[in-house]
């Protein structure tokens, strides 16, 4: 009988993610972005199987599964510290974090499996990272009867990502020395009327990677969303202000963090719905197939299903669903006292509960398939987010707002801030693990195996996730919150940032809707545009959340993955020409892996230096005098190093014997 679910690959995947988790939660917070660790997951899984003799593909494909929560379970830090930048909190207490992250995530296991049918079994869609990630575990996998060829290619695989991340972390060393400068940015004056724009393209190996593994198509869209926001909204709505009296930096990052990023929010919104809309269809169709499932089991035929088609039960997915919805009600309920809501604790614990219920559903659906279409990395969670929290707050102004006093709006924010986060994390999980149903369905493995895999990553991570945020939270802070401006570095935060002020801006009624309408009908253009793109060319796309993802993220995350799609895009037309173009494709998949992972882990271990030492930049060795000539240098040493680094990966490709 084949190794699958074991106890060692268990331990290797919850070891994976306790420092991937905590590597995904600091680059989160400060690029806005998350990335996905199932491939790095599964080579160092098959670099540590490799020993093992009975080690098969499926196991390795259980440890990339566990691994994988530490991805997107990392996706609270969109939602969660909005509580502090509210004022709500002041640290993140561990087992109501924990609690957050556990219920919503098993949840979010639970609700992929009817989805699992609709999006991954009979969809065409083609999930990026799930085939990147089955390729390979199948080459790393292969075992003694595998030829030479490939066991090369295994190795060389485990060296990309070895080196990504050595240099990546290297790299991110030096920038916190302050001899390479962290950005190459400019702000400037448009015009008479005083109108500005800027850009920032931030020095980091990451957001290089995440582009390379994005891909040109939403390379593009998130630039044609910074030209939206930066090119037009932030000189328009700057300009109509005429101000010219502010400094030009403070006056760009004031208007498009009140202005600009709500356009997004609207074309994110649009585009999110028109997603649901045509997941309608294969959605009941594999609530069908469960249930068809479901009945051949209890006529005693479990036998007769193919592999790829046993999941968790659909009694027991209810079951557990129902479980889970008590806890849930319960930590709603001691959140609603604790704020000084009690007296509404009915309303909202079964409003709430029903609220998580219904609207997970709707964003595990929606994030399932955008991470088919574009990959989990770049999944609009932060998007439907802010459909979320504006749901949760129009429901407070509805049915409690009206019976508490004046002074009960900030506990009100809180609380649609809280439920929020839940349904985040579950909508977060489903999209995962469509990810690596996808990767298992490619390597014929287990599904209900996978499901119980994930869920054990989910509650390692959840353990993780309140610590690293704290420590991150009093290192640097968050930008917005209260005592912020008097730290040196706080960090960005972009959506709890947004979300929060989208909670804050329903409940007291100062939300500007002509904004998130304006937003609303740029991205309804913009799905009009990729329709007629879907059916007049071939590859070329222009994903609708991608450019809402671009006009609301700071140019410090958009223009260094657009840079990382063109050179992505570049890497593989000369891995073309290469003896074996598909793994030379793989080993740049890998080594954009290994950047990320390097510069991610290497964040939190400065973070905590930050913390321990009281200091903001203590590990600075130049004053601001040298600022210009960290720019210069750490540009071109940024440029260098990544030609040098793909240029490698070529070689190596090139080196390989043709099939």
């Amino acid at each position: 009988m084949r190794k699958e679910l074991t106890g060692r690959g268990i331990i290797i995947g919850i070891i994976i993610t306790l420092v991937f988790t905590a590597a995904n939660v600091y680059f989160g917070l400060k690029a806005g972005l998350t990335f996905s660790t199932s491939i790095p997951a599964a080579v160092i899984s098959m670099a540590m199987l490799r020993g093992f003799r009975d080690a098969t593909v499926q196991e390795n494909n259980i440890v990339q599964t566990v691994a994988s929560a530490a991805g997107t379970l990392s996706s609270i830090i969109f939602v969660l510290p909005g509580l502090i930048m509210i004022g709500w909190w002041t640290e993140f207490p561990f087992w109501i974090s924990f609690l957050i992250c556990a219920l919503g995530g098993i949840l979010g296991v639970m609700y992929s499996i009817p989805l699992r049918r609709a999006l991954v079994t009979s969809s065409d869609l083609p999930y990026p990272e799930g085939v990147a990630c089955a390729e390979v575990l199948k080459v790393g996998s292969s075992g003694d009867s595998a030829h030479a060829s490939d066991i090369e290619h295994g190795r060389a695989g485990l060296l990309a990502v070895l080196w990504g991340s050595i240099v990546a972390a290297v790299f991110a060393v030096i920038v916190a020395t302050q001899v390479f400068a962290a950005d190459v940015a400019q702000t400037f004056r448009i015009g008479r009327r005083g109108a500005v724009s800027g850009y920032d393209f931030s020095l980091s190996f990451a957001l290089l990677a995440i582009g390379h593994l994005v891909g040109l198509s939403v390379g593009i869209a998130m630039l044609i969303g910074a030209f939206i926001g930066w090119g037009w909204g932030v000189p328009h709505y700057s300009g109509l202000v005429g101000d010219l009296t502010t400094a030009a930096a403070q006056l760009a990052q004031s208007t498009w963090s009140k202005k600009v990023r709500f356009l997004g929010a609207g074309a994110i919104g649009v585009s999110a719905i028109w997603t649901l809309l045509k997941l309608v269809k294969p959605v009941a169709q594999g609530l069908v197939g469960a249930l068809a499932a479901s009945r051949a089991r209890k006529a005693g035929k479990a036998d007769t299903l193919p592999i790829t088609e046993r999941d968790i039960p659909i009694g027991i997915v209810g079951l557990v669903t129902l479980v889970c919805m008590l806890p849930i009600g319960w930590v709603l309920g001691y959140f609603a006292n604790t704020s000084g809501l009690g007296a509404h604790l009915t309303t909202l614990v079964i409003g709430g509960v029903a609220y998580v219920v219904l609207m997970s559903f709707f964003v595990s659906a929606v994030c399932g398939y955008m991470a088919g279409l574009i990959g989990s990395s770049n999944s609009p969670l932060s998007g439907i987010g802010i459909l979320v929290v504006i749901g949760a707050a129009l429901l407070l102004v509805i049915g409690v707002k009206p019976y508490v006093s004046p002074d009960a709006s900030k506990a009100l924010m809180a609380f649609a801030l809280f439920t929020t986060a839940v349904i985040f994390n579950v909508a977060a999980i489903a999209n995962n693990n469509l990810q690596d149903l996808k990767t298992g369905q490619l390597v014929d493995a287990t599904p209900w195996k996978q499901q119980v895999a994930l869920i054990i990553g989910v509650i390692a991570g959840a353990f993780v996730i309140p610590p690293v945020l704290d420590l991150v939270n009093h290192a640097y802070g968050f930008v917005g919150a209260p005592g912020a401006e008097l730290r040196p570095h706080p960090l960005p935060a972009p959506q709890a940032g947004l979300i929060s002020s989208l909670a804050q801006g329903v409940i007291a009624a100062n939300i500007d809707w002509s904004l998130i309408r304006i937003g609303a009908l740029i991205g309804a253009a913009i799905i009009v545009l990729d329709e007629i793109l879907a059916r007049t060319t071939k590859h070329m796309r222009v994903p609708p959340l991608a450019v809402g993802l671009g006009i609301y993220l700071p140019t410090a995350s958009t223009l260094m993955i657009v840079v990382g799609a063109i050179v992505g895009w570049i890497f593989e037309r000369r891995a073309d020409r290469t003896p074996k173009p598909e793994a030379t494709k793989q080993l740049g998949v890998l080594l954009a892996s290994g950047l990320i992972v390097g510069e991610s882990i290497i964040g939190v271990v400065i973070s905590a230096i930050v913390v321990f030492s009281g200091k903001g930049a203590p590990l600075s060795l130049v004053g601001l005098s040298y600022e210009t000539v960290g720019i210069f240098i750490g540009g071109i040493a940024f440029a260098a190093t990544a030609f040098l680094l793909y240029r490698w990966i070529l070689r190596m490709g090139a080196r390989a014997p043709a099939a």
